[in-house]
């Protein structure tokens, strides 16, 4: 019989086992899915007062240097809890939301940024493009004429090879990078 009992504990230990894992395992999960806190908020922006709620959401408080510190909080309201120095949890990013009322950009002046933008690009873009065409004629096709200081001595037309094929990839991967952003350019 003390085999049977044995057993029994065992799997009573291993069912109580699962369901404080599982039960641990949720309580992450719903502390993960909340998101940081308003001391947590507080606490990264360097708070030295208690936070002030100035619209929904939105939190103002001092820090320790005098400067004023404005952050975000999701989904709070009322008044704000005082700032705990207990251990932070990991925080969820959020995306940031501008407050009502916050500054914007009219649509034509963001027009024009962006058309000097585009200018700006593709005046680079076409500076590479000849810079990569001066580079491509120096290479010579992986073969340019060797230098007279060259001729006798290999190692320094090597090292000029390799120069030359460097300033290729260079260009050619700038030319790339510009194109890349000139496709994000609204």
């Amino acid at each position: 019989m003390p085999c049977h009992d044995s057993q029994r504990a065992s799997k009573w230990c291993r069912c109580a086992l699962a369901w404080c894992c599982a039960t641990a395992s949720f309580a992450c999960t719903a502390l993960w899915a909340q998101g940081p806190s308003l001391s947590d908020k507080a606490r990264e922006s360097g708070c030295n007062s208690r936070p002030v709620a100035i619209s929904s959401g939105l939190y103002k408080c001092v820090t320790v240097t005098g400067n004023d510190a404005f952050f975000n909080v999701q989904g709070l309201s009322g008044t704000p809890p005082p700032v705990s120095s207990a251990p932070r949890r990991i925080d969820k990013q959020q995306a940031a939301v501008s407050p009502p009322g916050f500054p914007r950009v009219d649509a034509e002046t963001q027009k024009g940024r962006d058309d000097l933008r585009r200018k700006v690009l593709n005046d680079e873009l076409a500076s590479e493009e000849k810079f990569l065409a001066d580079a491509r004629t120096a290479y010579g096709n992986g073969a340019p004429a060797p230098l007279p200081e060259e001729q006798a001595d290999a190692e320094k037309y090597r090292q000029r090879l390799a120069r030359l094929r460097a300033a290729v990839q260079l260009h050619e991967r700038n030319i790339e990078a510009l194109k890349k952003e000139l496709a994000t350019v609204r």
